[in-house]
């Protein structure tokens, strides 16, 4: 049976063994293209794959666990194994990874009093369940039952958030409770301050650092650490950022694929690596992450191809054929292989408004004040509220209160505003009729901030928790329609199209020239979400930078394609283009961007 050390150096089989890993993430991906993915990555010449396990994916309700489908993990390390490729896995509680919530799920949220990623009782009363079932599926493949497994992860960065070391320690005791004999590891910033926050070689735990360039330096940083505390251990650099994620109306990040070459040579000399991401993969559904700058939430795009060594889609880059050349000095490559494309066109055949379909997307809900979606079990995607107001005049001074994200508000089924970041936070003028009106608010969660302070901010909390206020008071006595859009097949379509007003529901027939990876042009629409076949493909919105939703191959039938677009800002148009190449729409704002390279 194959043995796994940490000393000075990592040891296999009693052997120094550099780590040259790279990042999958099996949720990104659908199952049918795992094997694509962990081919190429063996064939540019890496021995390992690393993955996060997010909590959210797997405990989406309270007690209720997925493993299965897409969420398979035990099926993907499998895969990996059957490949010759060892395996890393993060199963933390916390993930970041730009996805929704830092993999924290949604429902944690009905617990105000609770202190994420923390030793708080609660929180860890949470995190047991969690561990319990990802465990079991785990430790029968760690590499001392035989497995694939090297290593395991406590927490993510958490020199960057916190430094209760009371809580690493309580993680510890649960992963060794429950049959984690690997080595354990930690993974922060480089330098002093993070390391000593996040990191615990004290109990003799391996700490990994986390950085995109400069590996002399940030190595140096790490041994100096090392040496003051008297511990030996091998160097590795956990997070070798490659590219950097992106964000909506923002220049899309790229980074120079000889520099990447360059640092990469340098790194390969001094330690072991992990390529993040070596294939981003894409936040389907309403998965994505947000960032913050200051007080303002900016969500990242469905596309996560970071700019890494395997496109979105799958196929290599320039970046890969740069690392395959730097890797073959270390072992074997091989010919990597693409992904077939194909083009092709939906045809509209119906629309529905969504007022008119609201008892068929969802289940009313009456209360005498607005509350949050997380109070009905609802965690991503949409809700509305609705009341009716009195009026003896034509205009109404009002305020939205505790409103997150983004908010469509409708007098008698007529537009009125969109309101979005800042405006959320000023009065407005609302026109209405003399007398009785039905006032609608639909509100979408845009994504949950996953990294940094905001983190247990209020602001997690989605939809509207406190109110709409006209002249000085609130009103009260409202409908509320919980919409996660994840069943469409009680609507109503229509055909006649230029008479259904927004918010709308197109649904589109879609023929391709063959069943392969394509890409859906969304630069006709405006703000929405597309689902194939049932499968929510993702977010769109047309103020760039990307143009396109990745639709992979195994989504499409060979007939009957249906797509169904929700749209709450344009009107659809009677057809949309399937391209066998992605579309970006090009944008040179930079009102929240740093630096047009990735902070790496």
């Amino acid at each position: 049976m194959t043995t796994f050390d940490v000393t000075k150096e990592f040891l296999l089989d009693g052997q120094p063994f550099q780590i040259k890993s790279g990042a999958v993430h099996y949720f990104r991906i659908l199952p049918a293209h795992w094997e694509h993915t962990l081919y190429n990555l063996k064939a540019m010449g890496c021995n390992t794959v690393e993955t996060y396990i997010p909590w959210n994916i797997h405990e989406p309700h309270e007690s209720v666990f997925d493993f299965s489908g897409r969420y398979d993990i035990v099926s993907f390390i499998k895969q990996a194994e059957d490949l010759g490729l060892h395996v890393i896995v993060r199963p933390s509680p916390f993930v970041c990874a730009e996805w929704e919530f830092g993999g924290l799920p949604g429902w944690l949220l009905n617990y105000p009093e609770m202190i994420y990623r923390s030793s708080d009782s609660l929180f860890l009363e949470k995190v047991r369940p969690f561990y319990r079932e990802v465990l079991s599926r785990l430790t029968p493949l760690q590499v001392t039952q035989g497995g694939p497994i090297l290593m395991m992860q406590v927490e993510n960065e958490y020199g960057s958030y916190g430094n209760d070391k009371e809580y690493l320690l309580a993680l510890v005791t649960m992963m060794r409770e429950m049959g984690v004999d690997v080595p354990l590891f930690t993974s922060d910033g480089s330098w002093d301050e993070t390391l000593r926050a996040g990191s615990m070689i004290e109990q003799g735990i391996l700490a990994t650092g986390n950085f995109g360039s400069k590996p002399k330096e940030n190595f140096d940083n790490m041994q100096a650490y090392f040496d003051e505390h008297d511990v030996e251990m091998p160097l590795m650099c956990m997070e070798f950022w490659d590219g950097w994620f992106n964000r909506y109306n923002e220049p899309i990040i790229r980074r120079d694929p000889q520099e990447f070459a360059e640092t990469l040579s340098e790194m390969a000399k001094r330690g072991s690596f992990n390529f993040y991401m070596f294939h981003g993969g894409t936040n389907f559904g309403f998965m994505n992450g947000c960032s913050t700058r200051g007080e303002k939430r900016l969500p990242q795009v469905t596309s996560y191809d970071y700019d890494a060594p395997l496109t979105e889609w799958g196929d290599p880059t320039e970046k890969y054929f740069l690392a395959q050349k730097v890797l073959k000095d270390y072992g074997e490559v091989d010919t990597p292989r693409y992904v077939e494309k194909t083009k092709g066109l939906a045809k509209q055949t119906g629309v529905a408004s969504l007022f008119d379909n609201l008892s068929g997307l969802s289940e009313r809900h009456d209360s005498k004040y607005p509350k949050g979606m997380e109070s009905f079990g609802q965690h991503y995607g949409y809700i509305l509220y609705r009341t009716t107001i009195y009026s003896k005049n034509t205009q109404q001074n009002a305020l939205l209160v505790g409103a997150q994200d983004r908010a469509h508000i409708y007098v008698n089924h007529q537009w009125q505003k969109t309101l979005y970041q800042e405006d959320l936070l000023e009065e407005f003028e609302l026109n209405v009729e003399v007398g009785s009106n039905q006032v609608d608010i639909l509100i979408e969660n845009m994504g949950r901030v996953n990294y940094g302070p905001h983190l247990q901010s209020v602001k997690q909390s989605k939809g509207l928790t406190r109110g709409l206020r006209l002249d000085l008071h609130f009103e009260s006595d409202w409908e509320i329609y919980p919409l996660p859009l994840d069943d469409f097949s009680q609507v109503t379509f229509e055909k006649d199209t230029q008479s259904t007003a927004l918010p709308v529901i197109g649904r589109y027939h879609v023929e391709v020239d063959r069943q392969a990876h394509t890409f859906l042009d969304i630069r006709e629409l405006g703000k929405g979400i597309a689902v194939l076949n049932g499968f929510n493909l993702g977010r769109y919105w047309n103020v760039g930078p990307v143009g396109y939703l990745y639709i992979p191959s195994s989504l499409l039938k060979e007939t009957d394609n249906e797509l169904l677009v929700f749209e709450t800002e344009k009107a659809l148009p009677t057809s949309l283009s399937l391209l066998d190449h992605p579309v970006y729409i090009e944008t040179e704002n930079k009102d929240n961007f740093k630096k047009a390279t990735a902070p790496i």
